[in-house]
């Protein structure tokens, strides 16, 4: 097999596969080539913390393991209004998005920590409603009741207004844990800005939301004129059942029960 594949060759072989395929969906199959002829990096989950074995790898989940998707979707008009409002009145409740302590070893985020390049309205913060942002949001609120969002106290669920200024890069990251996804909802998106995870790029479009994993390296780019505003939640994972998710919270609650006691375990 030759090591690299000119481009007619690449479009051989989608058509090749394609027509054995037939009506069925061709990202996978077309991913699948691509990685065959060298043109699309195999990337990997990282989880920062939680691995949880047997969950597959996917950059951009299916819509359809998500029914609830159409309905969040629907109530973007009414998020996207609240948003404006927020900015409007008060701009300046927005915090940084990357905020470490003092001291902390900072890495790739140095440009962005403690910076007004990203900015946060957070709704819900590591598994504590902000009650004074939340009251001002109360149509994003209902809606994101909706979702099956992971409450595992001190650590999670998370909602977020995302505001990323003009000409503002997030570099190269990976999330916390694989047991949940990460749901975005475009609500302004100028033209310029996209969005990588793993292999695959795509651009925000408003009104439609995507679920991802962010355990898989991913990045932003806002290289527009004007900010960019997104709404950001996670969710299980789908592939998690009630009885292994119900496992997850209890492991999360023991690791900080262990961290609360003394070192000498009296």
């Amino acid at each position: 097999m030759p090591d690299t594949f000119p481009p007619a060759a690449e479009a051989a072989l989608k058509a090749a596969a394609r027509a054995a395929l037939g009506d069925a969906s061709p990202e996978r199959l077309d991913a699948f080539v691509e990685r065959l002829v060298g043109r699309r990096p195999v990337y990997h989950q990282a989880p920062q913390q939680f691995h949880y074995p047997g969950l597959a790898e996917v950059e951009f989940h299916d819509r359809a393991a998500f029914p609830w998707l159409p309905a969040f979707e629907a109530a973007a008009p009414a998020i996207r209004a609240e948003l404006e409002s927020i900015l409007a009145e008060d701009a300046g409740d927005l915090a940084p998005y990357v905020d470490f302590p003092p001291g902390a070893p900072l890495g790739p985020w140095a440009a962005l920590n403690g910076s007004d390049r990203w900015g946060a309205f957070h709704l819900i913060f590591d598994g504590r409603i902000v009650r004074w942002n939340a009251a001002r949001a109360p149509r994003t609120m209902a809606a994101l009741e909706a979702l099956p969002q992971p409450w595992i106290p001190g650590r999670s669920p998370m909602a977020t207004f995302s505001v990323l200024q003009p000409h503002t890069h997030i570099p190269p990251h990976t999330g916390v844990a694989n047991t949940r996804l990460i749901v975005h909802l475009p609500l302004i998106v100028p033209p310029g800005c996209r969005f990588r995870v793993g292999a695959e790029t795509r651009e925000w479009r408003e009104g439609e939301a995507f679920v991802f994993d962010d355990t898989i390296e991913h990045e932003a780019w806002n290289d527009g004129a004007a900010p960019r505003s997104i709404l950001i939640c996670d969710v299980w994972h789908p592939a998690l059942s009630d009885a292994e998710r119900r496992a997850v919270v209890a492991v999360a609650a023991a690791i900080d029960e262990v961290a609360r006691s003394p070192a000498d375990g009296t």
